[in-house]
């Protein structure tokens, strides 16, 4: 039983979230001097050495003869004092190296100052994909300076969605990206995002809990973040610490069919960057590479 399960006050969970704000920005405040901490744990390999994940997915309504829809897919940079630069850095190379038709980011891209999105923006801009760049906001992203975010983050080229849906376009105007809210620190409405799309189905959110919220409603591929794969796992994987939510600790890191009557895949990455504390123990950081044929 996870401490979701039992009802809390909206004035409890303004507290709690202050609380945990106020934690974090704390422990940053320590390790952000220099970069210190994320720089030695980066140089010693603690956090983790990143690795590329492909998922091919069966759509079964793939034109005859096109070649497959490539997405790239990323979360949980927490550009600041936490992760290393370098980390960052080499994310973004090994997503341009991935020759993606779309670009899709699940969220979470600075860990408790907006400000710091400028350490990511540049590399985002640098990105071209043949058909667009999308972002949704984490629980991270929405409790710092949102508005920098947002804005440095469209000047990147990357368009944010907050219970949205938009067609690729071209040769993928039967694909839609379905953005949805934050389930944490948002509102995720699937009625917006998901209803009127058509075609095969990309869900685009920060956390699995959004899962719940969705229903029944289909889709083909759902694309989230947030766990981290626990971060810091025990030798045999099982993740030390989840974030709370119904699902969240269910569906920690991996892929997973979620489906009821038709056959729906979640991806949860472990995320390219550390929170709370800038290690990572047996849980490596991962880009995405998705096949939708």
């Amino acid at each position: 039983m996870t401490d979701a399960t039992f009802p809390v006050s909206p004035a409890t969970d303004r507290r709690t979230a202050t609380d945990r704000r106020s934690w974090e920005f704390l422990l940053e405040s320590v390790f952000r001097p220099g970069n210190w901490a994320a720089e030695l744990a980066y140089s010693v390999g603690l956090q983790g050495r990143l690795r590329i994940s492909t998922t091919t997915i069966d759509a079964r309504r793939a034109l005859a003869g096109r070649a497959p829809l490539r997405i790239a897919f990323a979360s949980d940079f927490h550009a600041g004092g936490l992760t290393d630069n370098r980390m960052l850095e080499k994310a973004c190379h090994a997503i341009a190296s991935m020759d993606a038709d779309v670009i899709l980011f699940g969220g979470d891209y600075v860990s408790v100052r907006g400000a710091d999105v400028r350490r990511l923006a540049p590399m985002f801009a640098e990105l071209e994909p043949r058909f667009g760049k999308f972002g949704v906001l984490g629980n991270h992203d929405l409790r710092a300076n949102h508005g920098i975010i947002v804005d440095e983050l469209e000047r990147a080229g990357v368009q944010v969605m907050a219970n949205e849906c938009a067609s690729l376009g071209g040769v993928f105007a039967d694909v839609t990206i379905c953005g949805l809210d934050d389930p944490t620190h948002g509102d995720p409405r699937p009625d917006l995002a998901m209803d009127r799309a058509h075609g095969t189905r990309i869900v685009l959110v920060h956390s699995p809990d959004a899962i719940e919220a969705i229903g029944a409603r289909p889709f083909d591929l759902a694309l989230c973040g947030h766990t981290h794969g626990g971060q810091i796992r025990l030798p045999w994987g099982r993740p030390f610490v989840v974030p709370g939510g119904p699902l969240n600790r269910l569906y920690h890191g991996g892929e997973y069919d979620v489906g009821n009557e038709h056959p729906r895949r979640m991806i949860v990455s472990h995320g390219v960057g550390c929170s709370a504390l800038p290690l990572r123990i047996f849980t490596p950081p991962e880009v995405h590479l998705c096949l939708i044929t």
